[in-house]
């Protein structure tokens, strides 16, 4: 293989052929070629896009660089679920647990935080001891005893995209369609999956905020999993303002425990719940809409998400005091409230400045290297859509230091916009549902 033909004809917009796709992931997972031919290998890509047929090429040669799961023969389903991220976005730390407490076996891979989106890792390794760095005989065994596994990418799982995402990261590459349909599904179908639920954001915190180009990567990554015979159902959420009140990693994890004791805000259940009937769904085919909610419902009241969120815990190393103690996670040193500076209704709270307000205060990073501080970040006090008065609490700063906790005062005080009239053009929580048969608008 001479990479610089590929390079040169992909940016001139003629394809790769199958075996050329798989002789590029393969010297990628191996190092054979260098960064600088990759980058500009992606960049080509980038511009100029694959079509359907290298797209699942390119997807399978990824995949095929790595080990895949292998799913015992007699066992119950197994479903995960994908979010294309946002703030305050923690919908997997409820979803697995509840699933695995009615029955479904839950291999949940996730990431890291990177940029102004937070990470489930991240979020799990709050608590104390939690390890999420199994390896697939591990996640394997986990899988068999109680039912879900909650680990990130290690080396054994598609190693190429490992190396052609950091080249993406740097590149400004992410955001092509079709290099994140492939690079996600890569990593979803290792996991040796008999379904996937998609929830692919929109709105201004998305990484695709546009309408039209969330639902072509829902389109083009359930074409995959039809390609690989794993059925994926895709719901686009809105990410125009944070998902639930508590943005930073161990207040996030707060947040989850209170929801799975039935406490948590209205919008995160909104969204954990249409979200995991659809993985029920493909469990369990023969279920209803509204059968599947009871069932679920039934768990969630009777603490069987709860319990089985401890057992997860305990069998990762993690901390089981923090379950009914979490003032046992991080706490910041310093607290205090943000107060309106003036009277009005709530018009937005923008996602992206929120992230990038928590990544100021050392919960989040901006490179993969970047350590993060699982105790800041902030809990809103507002809505969109709410009448607030002068001094009113607009949230709560959790900081390191108290020149952090001013600044991100200051900070939050431009990103909620206060006006005079109710806001327009407020996204619904969920919006469209897409399978390979089509789309929907899901009803309010």
């Amino acid at each position: 293989m001479i990479l610089r033909d590929l390079i040169e004809r992909k940016r001139d917009g003629g394809r790769l052929s199958d075996d050329e796709l798989r002789e590029v992931a393969n010297a990628a997972a191996a190092g054979t070629v260098p960064d600088y031919q990759l980058a500009a290998l992606l960049m080509a890509i980038f511009f100029r896009g694959l079509d359907g047929a290298e797209t699942r090429a390119l997807t399978a040669s990824m995949l095929g660089t790595g080990q895949v799961l292998q799913r015992p023969a007699g066992a119950p389903p197994w479903i995960d679920k994908h979010s294309t991220g946002g703030v305050g976005d923690k919908t997997s730390l409820i979803l697995a647990p509840l699933l695995a407490a009615v029955g479904v076996a839950v291999p949940m891979m996730s990431g890291r935080g990177l940029g102004h989106t937070g990470g489930t890792l991240d979020k799990l390794e709050s608590i104390p001891g939690f390890r999420t760095d199994l390896s697939l005989a591990q996640a394997a065994a986990q899988l068999e005893r109680i039912g879900c596994a909650l680990i990130g990418q290690t080396a054994e799982i598609a190693p190429a995209d490992g190396r052609l995402y950091a080249l993406r990261d740097a590149t400004a590459t992410v955001e092509c369609i079709q290099l994140i349909a492939a690079s996600i599904m890569s990593k979803k179908l290792a996991e040796g999956l008999t379904g996937l639920v998609l929830d692919v954001k929109r709105g201004s915190g998305a990484f695709l905020p546009e309408l039209d180009r969330g639902l072509e990567l829902a389109r083009t990554m359930i074409a995959l999993g039809e390609a690989a015979g794993v059925p994926v159902v895709t719901l686009l959420t809105a990410m125009d303002r944070p998902l639930g009140n508590a943005c930073g990693n161990a207040l996030e994890v707060r947040e989850c425990l209170d929801a799975m004791r039935g406490h948590g805000p209205a919008d995160l259940w909104t969204v954990t719940e249409a979200l995991a009937i659809e993985m029920l769904r493909l469990a369990r085919p023969s279920l209803t809409e509204d059968e599947a909610r009871t069932t679920l419902l039934d768990a969630m009241q009777r603490g069987a998400a709860l319990e089985k969120f401890r057992e997860i815990v305990i069998a990762q190393g993690g901390d089981v005091r923090t379950i009914d103690d979490p003032a046992l996670l991080p706490t910041a040193p310093h607290i205090g409230d943000v107060l309106a500076a003036r009277g009005g209704i709530v018009q937005a709270i923008p996602p992206r400045p929120v992230g990038h307000a928590i990544i100021a205060l050392g919960g989040g990073r901006t490179s993969k290297d970047d350590r993060v501080d699982p105790a800041v970040g902030l809990v809103l006090r507002v809505r969109v859509g709410d009448t607030v008065v002068a001094g009113q609490p607009l949230a709560t700063v959790h900081a390191r230091t108290a020149a952090a906790l001013d600044a991100a005062g200051e900070r939050l005080r431009e990103i909620v916009h206060l006006g005079e009239q109710a806001p327009a053009d407020v996204l619904p929580w969920v919006s469209h549902r897409v399978t390979s048969r089509g789309e929907e608008l899901v009803r309010p």
